[in-house]
C-alpha cells in the first residue's frame, strides 16, 4: 500500500509554534547537565534529510548518497550510554556501516552496534526524505519506539525547515538547529542584512529581488556605482554550494541610457554554474524565493575561507574552526572541498567576524550550528575579507570537522585557530566530496576498504593520521567519493589526499 505524501509545508498554525517553542524550551532548560556528562544516557536521532530546492539538487551526482555524510554521526556512540537512531531513504550497506563502527576508538564494535538503530523508507525518490518519513506511519511508528525509553532524545538534522519542525512535532522531541521561522537570516538577503547590522563588510550589490526588472534595476546601479566592474552575480536567496549562481559579463555594457535595457536583455544569457540550469527555471526560482545581486570580488590572489560556529540552546556562541574552501565550476563558486584550519594570515580575522555574526543571530534566537563564508583578497601584505553569505545549517565542512574530532578525541583551540590531539599536536586536513572518476564505477564498498587497508590509507588511531572515506555508497554506480585526510601539516594532509587519488585511479 502507498502511503499519501503528507501536505508541503504552508501556514504553520500558532498552536503548533506554541508547541515547538515547548519542545525547544525544555531542552535548552536540559542542555547543560546533559551535554556536560558524555556518560549520561541519550537518544540522538539522524535525520540527514536535504530539504532544499529539488531542482537544484537534482544536478547534483549522486545525491541521495548525501545522506550518508552524517554517518560521521555514528561516531556518537562512542559515548557508553548514548543511543543513535539513523534514518535514510534507502538502505545503507553493512559493509559501510561496519566501516563507521570500526573507526570508533575504544568501543568495541558489537557494543556500538547493539546502540543504534537504522530505519529506511526504501524510497529513492527525489523527494525529502523527512517528507518520506512524514507521509509512512509505520515508520514513526519504529521511530516513536526507539525513543520511548527514559532517556531524553533530540533531533538532530542536516537542515531544519518546517518539514522538520513537523517532524519533531509528530514524534514529540526537539530540534538541536535553528527555529525555521528564523530560517530567512541564512538566505543570500537575511545574510547581506545581518552583515550591514554587525558593521563588516560585504559585497556592493542589492538584496531582495524577485523578478528580472529588478534584477536589471540593480545591476544598472551596480554598474553605474563601480564603472570599472566586470562581471556581476546573481545568487537565488535559497542556493547552496554556488548551485544558484549565474555570472553577468559586464565588460561589453554600454555606458549611456542604454544600459538598462543592454542588461534586461542579456539576463537570459547569464553564465549559470549549475549544470544544466536555464533562464526561464532560473527566473521561476527567482520569483519563488528571491535572490540578490553583488559584485564580482576580483583579485589576482583570492582565498574562500569559512568560519563555522555553534550557537547552544542557551544562547552561548562557541567557534568551532575555519576553513579554506576550494571552489571549482564555471566561475569558481562550487563548492568541492576545503583544507583545515585556513590559512594562518587570516584565519583569526576569520574567526572573529563569524562571532560577531553568530551573536547578532543568537540575540535573534538562532540555535545550531552556522558557517559564514567570505572571500579574501591579498593586497600587499595585508587581506582584505568580504563576508559573502551565512549557511543556518550543517555544511560541506561540518562531517569533516567531525571526522576529526571524534577519530583523534582533540579539540579546536579558539586561541590559536588549530586542532589539537589529546598530547597537544596539531592536526589539520584536506577534504572533499567530489572525488570523481568514471574509473572508479564499479568499485563495491568492500573493494574500497580493501583497497584502503592493503595501500596504508585507512585512518590509522595510533599515528592519528591516515583517510576516512564518506559518500561509500555513491562510488559503484556514480564513481563519486568523499575523503577526510587527515595529517601532521597541511602537506601531510595533502599527500595523503594525492596517493588517495593516484591509488585509486591505478586500481
Amino acid at each position: 500500500m502507498t502511503c499519501p505524501a503528507p501536505p508541503l509545508p504552508g501556514i504553520v498554525s500558532a498552536a503548533d509554534r506554541a508547541r515547538f517553542a515547548e519542545l525547544q524550551a525544555e531542552f535548552a532548560a536540559s542542555y547543560p547537565a546533559l551535554f556536560d556528562d558524555p556518560g549520561l544516557p541519550r537518544t540522538v536521532v539522524i535525520v540527514p534529510s536535504l530539504s532544499l530546492d529539488p531542482e537544484v539538487l537534482a544536478k547534483v551526482s549522486g545525491v541521495h548518497h548525501y545522506e550518508e555524510r552524517m554517518l560521521c554521526m555514528l561516531l556518537l556512540l562512542r559515548m557508553p550510554r548514548t543511543r543513535v537512531v539513523y534514518v535514510t531513504s534507502t538502505p545503507i550497506s553493512d559493509t559501510i556501516v561496519d566501516y563507521y563502527l570500526h573507526l570508533l576508538p575504544g568501543v568495541p564494535g558489537g557494543h556500538a552496534r547493539a546502540r543504534l538503530t537504522l530505519l529506511s523508507c526504501d524510497d529513492a525518490s527525489a523527494a525529502p526524505l523527512t517528507q518520506k518519513i512524514l507521509a509512512r506511519p509505520r515508520v514513526l511508528d519504529r521511530l516513536r519506539a526507539a525513543i520511548q525509553a527514559a532517556a531524553p532524545a533530540h533531533l538532530s538534522c542536516f537542515t531544519v525547515t518546517e518539514l522538520e519542525r513537523r517532524l519533531a512535532l509528530t514524534l514529540g522531541v526537539p530540534i538541536y538547529g535553528c527555529d525555521p521561522s528564523l530560517a530567512a537570516w541564512g538566505s543570500k538577503s537575511g545574510s547581506r542584512r545581518i552583515f550591514k547590522e554587525v558593521g563588516i563588510d560585504l559585497p556592493e550589490g542589492f538584496e531582495d529581488l524577485s523578478d528580472a526588472a529588478a534584477l536589471a534595476d540593480a545591476l544598472t546601479e551596480l554598474k553605474r556605482r563601480r564603472p570599472e566592474l566586470r562581471k556581476a552575480v546573481v545568487k537565488l536567496n535559497e542556493g547552496f554550494s554556488g548551485e544558484g549562481n549565474a555570472v553577468v559579463d559586464l565588460i561589453a555594457a554600454p555606458t549611456d541610457h542604454g544600459l538598462r535595457s543592454w542588461l534586461h536583455d542579456r539576463l537570459p544569457f547569464m553564465a549559470f554554474e549549475a549544470r544544466g540550469m536555464s533562464w526561464d527555471v532560473f527566473a521561476a526560482k527567482l520569483g519563488a524565493m528571491g535572490g540578490i545581486v553583488e559584485e564580482f570580488i576580483p583579485g589576482a590572489v583570492k582565498q574562500s575561507p569559512s568560519a563555522q560556529l555553534r550557537i547552544d540552546p542557551l544562547g552561548r556562541v562557541e567557534a568551532v574552526s575555519t576553513h579554506d574552501q576550494v571552489l571549482g565550476g564555471p566561475s569558481g563558486q562550487i563548492f568541492l572541498g576545503c583544507r583545515f584550519p585556513a590559512d594562518g594570515a587570516y584565519r583569526q580575522d576569520i574567526q572573529a567576524r563569524g562571532v560577531a555574526v553568530a551573536e547578532a543571530l543568537a540575540a535573534k534566537g538562532v540555535v545550531g550550528r552556522l558557517g559564514v563564508d567570505f572571500i579574501s583578497v591579498r593586497d600587499g601584505p595585508d587581506w582584505r575579507h568580504v563576508a559573502i553569505e551565512i549557511n543556518l545549517r550543517k555544511g560541506g565542512t561540518t562531517h569533516p570537522f567531525l571526522m576529526l574530532q571524534f577519530l583523534t578525541d582533540g579539540r579546536y583551540d579558539a586561541g590559536s585557530g588549530q586542532f589539537l590531539t589529546p598530547a597537544g599536536q596539531p592536526r589539520c586536513y584536506y577534504a572533499s566530496d567530489n572525488l570523481e572518476s568514471d574509473a572508479y564505477r564499479g568499485l563495491t564498498p568492500d573493494d574500497l576498504v580493501d583497497i584502503a587497508v592493503v595501500n596504508g590509507l585507512h585512518f590509522h588511531a595510533a599515528a592519528g593520521e591516515g583517510v576516512a572515506f564518506h559518500l561509500i555508497g555513491a562510488l559503484s554506480e556514480f564513481g563519486k567519493l568523499g575523503v577526510v585526510c587527515i595529517g601532521r601539516t597541511h602537506e601531510r594532509a595533502a599527500e595523503f589526499y594525492r596517493r588517495t587519488v593516484d591509488i585509486l585511479g591505478r586500481q
